[in-house]
């Protein structure tokens, strides 16, 4: 438990003392929220901090976790992005609007008009920001 009245020298000290399984309780806000300064500038991971109320309870608590390798895996940001783009999905199909691969770009067009038709003068072009890339553009060529 740090004291109220902690100084820098003593909080980096608990929070490199605290192990896995220990916290660095804190009596109030101020010394907590120089706790979790110093904890960053410190770099250390896996160490946790607690605000502590007036009966010893945890009302506040931030542990420090290591920085993930680069995953496989889309993260949190990313899988609401894609949520996001399944919505506009959805609306393009409740408003009668088709979105066809065409080579390497995406093309919308008037839901009555054929897919195979995007010569149409009511195709539109969609500006994908580089983030669509159709079959053409990430299939190997084929020597024929």
């Amino acid at each position: 438990m740090l004291s109220s009245e902690a100084d820098e020298a003593e909080i980096i000290e608990a929070l490199h003392k605290c192990g896995l399984d220990d916290a660095v309780c804190c009596q109030n806000e101020r010394s907590f929220k120089q706790a979790k300064l110093l904890l960053v500038k410190e770099k250390l991971k896996n160490v946790t901090i607690q605000l502590l109320d007036d009966d010893g309870y945890a009302i506040r608590q931030v542990t420090s976790k290591p920085k993930k390798k680069n995953s496989d895996q889309l993260n949190a940001r990313q899988r609401a992005v894609v949520s996001a783009l399944e919505k506009v999905f959805l609306h393009c199909k409740k408003e009668g609007v088709q979105l066809v691969g065409y080579s390497d770009e995406l093309v919308a067009l008037p839901g009555h008009i054929s897919p195979e038709d995007v010569s149409s003068s009511g195709a539109l072009d969609i500006n994908c920001h580089g983030v669509y890339k159709g079959a053409d553009a990430i299939l190997p060529e084929t020597g024929q």
